[in-house]
């Protein structure tokens, strides 16, 4: 399936599947991640079990399975000492993502890059290291260098995820909409302590409104909420949909993250999550998945829910 295809489908009001975590899957499945770079330098030396990883979430049903290059810009490398292996993490990343599909029996799957705009952080914690902030010069540069790998490697579409930062936004939107590529832009939320809804960033309290109001900027054929809590995506969904017409998509996660390893605790169960998704999609969604904290498990409860888009 190419990528118009899909957006024939989106077009006529189907349902489809995003796969779940990529990078907590290769550590729930024994991959050590690195105290700098997290999962980016995980596809080093693990080439079988990230196949495996894809594989499995085919099999569970997901129509897009994501590279996993979230974590892999040439910052996130120089960080962890891997900054001279950047073409070869992640290109190996991607040939692995497209050979999964390859090898599934379903040619119709595509292959999403991911492109975040993570940054070092302090070990131990979930916070970005400001001593080591790059400036937008560095972020443009280094932005653009994956976007455009992901682009040259054969991805069908770039995934912007956990877009939550108003100073590095432009940089990786920038970045991925100049590749010609499909882009889908991911927003990631938390609840303020007034019960509002707000930008992830930790560090003030930005409205999630105003977070999305960058797709005014940008083309981009499709948007959502990822890596947020379930019990809250509905809301930025209905916030994101205000200002934004296009295709709708939703995939949480669940735990918690202290670098460099997710905290598998109180994941939420995969009946949950189906019933949470089931709302978003009579909400508008049409694109439902999962992020860090879920599994192929997840995904498969998921799976049923396409027929909510053939009925409407």
């Amino acid at each position: 399936m190419s990528y118009a295809d899909l957006q024939k489908r989106l077009e006529g009001g189907e349902i489809v599947l995003l796969d779940g975590g990529t990078g907590t899957e290769l550590e729930r499945r024994g991959v050590s991640m690195d105290p700098e770079a997290w999962c980016g330098p995980a596809t080093l030396g693990h080439l079988d079990t990230l196949e495996a990883v894809h594989r499995a979430y085919i099999e569970a049903g997901a129509d897009i399975i994501t590279a996993n290059t979230y974590a892999s810009s040439q910052l996130m490398l120089d960080a962890a000492g891997f900054g001279d292996r950047f073409e070869e993490i992640n290109k190996a990343a991607v040939r692995t993502a497209l050979r999964a599909r390859d090898a599934s029996g379903r040619p119709e799957v595509l292959v999403a890059g991911s492109l975040s705009h993570m940054l070092p952080m302090v070990r131990g914690a979930a916070s970005i290291d400001l001593a080591r902030a790059p400036g937008k010069a560095e972020m443009d540069a280094a932005f653009g260098e994956l976007s455009n790998l992901l682009r040259d490697e054969g991805c069908d579409l770039i995934l912007l995820e956990m877009m939550y930062h108003p100073d590095r936004m432009p940089s990786a939107f920038g970045a991925a909409t100049a590749t010609g590529c499909p882009v889908w832009a991911g927003f990631s939320a938390r609840r303020g302590e007034d019960g509002s809804v707000l930008s992830f960033a930790p560090e003030r309290d930005i409205p999630f409104a105003e977070t999305v109001q960058i797709l005014k900027d940008f083309d981009v054929q499709a948007a959502g909420v990822m890596h947020t809590p379930s019990d809250v995506t509905g809301d930025a969904i209905a916030i994101l949909r205000e200002s934004y017409d296009g295709p709708l998509t939703a995939y949480p996660d669940s735990g918690y993250f202290k670098m460099p390893h997710w905290q598998f605790e109180e994941v939420i169960a995969p009946e949950e999550l189906r019933r949470f998704a089931a709302q978003w999609i009579a909400d508008g969604a049409q694109v439902v998945g999962g992020c860090c904290g879920l599994s192929p498990e997840h995904i498969a409860a998921l799976a049923p829910l396409r027929a909510a888009g053939k009925e409407g």
